[in-house]
């Protein structure tokens, strides 16, 4: 099989041509009716790709987009009806790969799907073998994952980005603005909590696993990996 992907589409005829088109084509194929299946499908399992109608019963498209990016970075393909640009833009920057227009062309999809795959990384086995470390905390980039001893730790995705700056830069101190500016792709304008309450979660998850201090505060400048 060349991926798992999983179809959030409340239509079943749509649903059944896409699965059956991407089986054919040799990707193993999961459904949810609706956005509440969805989103427990989501957090239990992990997926190459996710192919994202917007219009669900129970909890749109969009809300799942926003749940998602809290804690992965899987591709994620909008096929909607929803043609206006704005909805289109809208979606792209809360996460979206990539968006597609209904009626669609199953072969159309095929191609957009080998696309954002094969952007994403999913299919570099390079990039698979790579782990970053310090002591015995292992962060695996492309899986998304984090590991003490062999205990997973569950870290929100701005959690993970965050410790993945620390560990790909361990002697350097980063500033709040550093930090807002790289993780949330933003202008860091004022002094607010959101950094705050990131870094107290990160460091309290991580002390639970591990029993001590990956990130030590360095007054009146920001933050740095704690030196082994």
């Amino acid at each position: 099989m060349k991926g798992r992907i999983l179809i959030i589409e409340d239509d079943r005829e749509i649903t059944r041509l896409l699965s059956a088109f991407l089986e054919e084509n040799e990707y193993e194929t999961i459904s949810a009716m609706d956005g509440q299946e969805a989103a427990v499908k989501m957090k239990e399992e992990n997926y190459d790709l996710v192919l994202m109608d917007l219009m669900l019963p129970y909890k749109s498209g969009k809300h799942l987009l926003e749940e998602l990016r809290e804690y992965s970075v899987s591709p994620v393909i909008i096929i909607s009806a929803k043609s206006m640009m704005e909805t289109r833009l809208e979606m792209l920057r809360i996460g979206a790969d990539d968006y597609i227009i209904k009626p669609f062309d199953l072969n159309e999809v095929l191609v957009r799907v080998e696309v954002v795959l094969r952007r994403s990384g999913a299919v570099n086995e390079q990039q698979k073998e790579a782990v970053l470390k310090s002591g015995e905390l292992c962060l695996f980039p492309l899986e998304h994952r984090v590991m003490y001893q062999d205990k997973e730790i569950a870290l929100t995705l701005k959690e993970l980005m965050l410790l993945q700056l620390f560990l790909e830069h361990p002697k350097k101190t980063f500033t709040k603005a550093n930090l807002y500016e790289t993780v949330w792709k933003d202008v860091y304008y004022y002094e607010d909590n959101t950094i705050n309450v990131h870094m107290s979660n990160l460091r309290n998850k991580l002390k639970k696993a591990a029993g001590q201090d990956y990130i030590e505060t360095v007054w009146g400048i920001g933050y740095r990996l704690k030196g082994e």
